[in-house]
């Protein structure tokens, strides 16, 4: 029987890929054990569709991802620079990694407007979270992908066992 790989983004990893330069790193038992049993498969969405280290932040504006992947809501960073192409690309990557390597379940980097899986930035760049998704975390749900977050580890690996 094959061993169910885990989606999770680089930066939880300890891959400085954030927009900053630096890393998430989740020090983790959990991920250290899915570490040694071969499970993990990593990404970067924005780096993986192009975007520099560092970048300058992004945000979704006047949306939400489903709107963004539907084309009504765009992804603009705080200087004005429209991304939503990269962040698109990004989302379809981790999803062509994750059909690649069969995989059901992702952990992905909360708050981001990438990855985020319950709460992102609301556009305003003041820092203010709101109840949303990420454009990853949206495509990878929307394919039947379970995303978590680093504060979800252990549901993530009750899930895990349940596959």
């Amino acid at each position: 029987m094959e061993i169910e790989k885990v989606l999770i983004s680089g930066c939880l990893v300890g891959l400085k890929v954030r927009y900053h330069g630096g890393d998430a790193l989740c020090h983790s038992q959990i991920i250290d054990r899915w570490a040694k049993e071969g499970r993990i498969v990593s990404i970067c969405p924005e780096v993986s569709a192009g975007l520099p280290i560092p970048r300058p932040s992004s945000e979704i504006i006047h949306g939400t991802a489903n709107d963004v992947l539907k084309g009504k809501a765009k992804v603009f960073t705080h200087t004005g620079i429209d991304r939503t192409d990269s962040f698109i690309k990004g989302a379809f990557n981790a999803l062509s990694l994750a059909k690649k390597f069969n995989i059901k379940i992702a952990v992905l980097k909360k708050d981001s407007p990438s990855c985020g899986n319950t709460t992102v930035y609301d556009g305003s760049f003041t820092g203010k979270i709101i109840s949303g998704s990420g454009v990853t975390a949206q495509l990878l749900n929307d394919n039947g992908i379970r995303v978590f977050n680093e504060l979800e580890l252990h549901e993530a690996d009750i899930y895990i066992c349940s596959l």
